[in-house]
């Protein structure tokens, strides 16, 4: 874990940045006719049969004084042809922080936050079909999660198995631990929100919600974390928890709901939110990026061997290149590519920047097209 200590500047600039979503109130309502995707960070990135779709996010409006644009909740990009594709059906509202995951050719979306706060409606996306479509999965079973966006998803069994997140607090029941943030309250009107450690459960077959009674060592309350499925493995890496960006790893398995927290070695990663944690074998998983609790946006990058419980920097030509609220999305030959994502610290106004990098695990080539 990082633990800083802040002066009261600091501790204001974090009731300022509350993950600066007080600045995102207005929705893309120009046209982005461009050949290539807008600049973006807080969007979802999903791959289906070696097509990487693009949703959502956030930019820069520099004609709109310091507020930032939705990009349009319409478009969809795939990748490698970098091909805009427009979405019909009823997906209300555009958003950044939601959570994007395909099984078997269909993408869910859940959560997010938009113009109006937290959401915790989830859609779906035949990316197969004749025409992309979105539909609400609004007859579901269950106790649904709260409302939250920056959450994890793993999939296993054709289950969505969702953890953690940064929203309103839970209304029910629900079992885990809600961490309520006091500075959450003084921004506009909000009801205020906080962090949770909550899983939920959505099965694909029967449509219902559900939660599992775990044990073993439960993992803090967390938002902007990353997770990663490997076998029968749910693991989860850092995040942010009030002023602290971590950096434990946990594993649950997914069959005996049994919570594992792996012993940190004396090499690894630093404390960190807003990165990426991508499988890209089964034995391996590749972290990159993220922004630290010294608000330093970071460029290294470290694979994690399930098998040894060991991290190992891995090393790559563009350092120069730091980012966090990135996506990255793992290729059928070892590869990751990274998608987009702010290039320094959130409150600078300078933010997103859209970059595809092929990182080859098995032969340390590292390629980058802008």
């Amino acid at each position: 874990m990082v633990n800083d200590d802040m002066d009261e500047d600091e501790e204001e600039d974090e009731v300022e940045e509350l993950e600066d979503e007080q600045l995102l109130d207005t929705e893309a309502s120009e046209s982005f006719e461009l050949d290539t995707p807008a600049e973006r960070s807080g969007h979802i990135a999903v791959v289906d049969r070696n097509v990487m779709y693009v949703w959502g996010g956030y930019k820069n409006a520099q004609n709109h004084g310091f507020f930032d644009l939705y990009l349009p909740r319409t478009e969809i990009w795939t990748y490698n042809m970098e091909t805009k594709h427009i979405a019909g059906g009823n997906l209300h509202m555009s958003m950044s922080g939601s959570c994007g995951v395909c099984v078997d050719g269909v993408l869910y979306l859940f959560g997010g936050h938009h113009a109006r706060g937290n959401t915790n409606r989830i859609y779906r996306l035949p990316l197969r079909a004749p025409s992309l479509v979105w539909e609400e999965m609004s007859d579901l079973k269950g106790l649904p999660p709260s409302s939250k966006d920056k959450l994890g998803c793993w999939v296993q069994k054709n289950r969505l198995i969702f953890f953690g997140g940064y929203g309103y607090a839970a209304q029910g029941p629900h079992q885990g631990t809600f961490e309520y943030d006091e500075s959450s309250s003084l921004v506009w009107d909000s009801p205020g929100r906080g962090w949770n450690n909550h899983i939920h459960i959505l099965d694909l077959e029967t449509y219902t919600w559900s939660q599992p009674v775990t044990t073993g060592n439960t993992p803090s309350p967390r938002a902007a974390h990353a997770c990663a499925t490997v076998g029968n493995r749910g693991y989860v890496f850092g995040g942010r928890y009030k002023n602290y960006r971590l950096n434990d790893l946990y594993y649950i398995d997914l069959d005996t709901w049994e919570w594992h927290e792996m012993s940190v070695p004396q090499q690894c990663p630093v404390g960190r939110s807003w990165h990426s944690f991508t499988p890209v074998s089964s034995d391996l998983i590749f972290l990159f990026g993220g922004f630290t609790t010294d608000r330093e946006t970071l460029s290294d990058a470290w694979l994690y061997c399930v098998s040894k419980n060991e991290w190992k920097p891995f090393k790559h030509s563009h350092t120069q290149s730091p980012r966090l609220w990135h996506t990255a999305c793992s290729g059928p030959d070892g590869e990751v590519f990274v998608f987009g994502g702010c290039a320094n610290n959130l409150l600078s106004h300078h933010r997103a920047v859209t970059l595809v990098k092929c990182v080859c695990v098995d032969t340390c080539i590292h390629k980058t097209k802008s």
